[in-house]
Parts: C-alpha cells; structure tokens; sequence
C-alpha cells in the first residue's frame, strides 16, 4: 500500500508540475510577466515553500522533489517580472 501511495503522489507531483512548464517557457520566451500578479507569484512561492517544508518534515520525496521544481519555474517568471530580462523590443536587455 506504501508503494501505492508514493506512486500517486509521484504522479500528482508530475502532472501538477508538469503543467507549469509551458507557461514559464512562454514567459521565457515573450519575456514578459506583465499577466501575472506579484500577490499571485509571491503568495504562491509562498506556499510552494511551505509545501517544501512539510514534505521534509514528513519526508515525502514526491512533495520534496515536485515542490523544489516548481519554485525553480515560479522564481524564473518572478525574476522576469522584477525585470532580470528586459523584452528584447525595448532593447535594454540587461547582461546576464
């Protein structure tokens, strides 16, 4: 029964994941956040944190590992729109 419990809980992490992966590559693609909201992204990383969190305390490697993932995504659009790229039409792209 464990081992069904981590499966559904890897494939929970998968697809939830999983579906963030396209909006970060069209936000890094446009490079734009201009849609999303700073409550959103920041409540959300927020969250995504205390997630992290209880998956360490109650050592779940699909938490741990989905959640980790998914703050990288989140951060990535968050630093786009603080700015870290600038759109490429208004060429002041800061260097990396």
């Amino acid at each position: 029964m464990a081992l069904f419990v981590e499966a559904l809980g890897g494939a929970a992490a998968v697809l939830t994941t999983g579906a963030f992966v396209p909006q970060v590559v069209r936000t890094v693609k446009t490079r734009s956040a201009h849609d999303f909201s700073y409550i959103w992204l920041w409540s959300f990383f927020l969250g995504l944190l205390c997630w992290l969190i209880y998956g360490f305390l109650i050592w779940s490697w699909p938490i741990i590992i989905s959640n980790v993932i998914t703050q990288a995504l989140v951060l990535t659009i968050l630093l786009i729109k603080l700015g870290l790229f600038r759109h490429a039409e208004r060429g002041t792209r800061q260097p990396p």
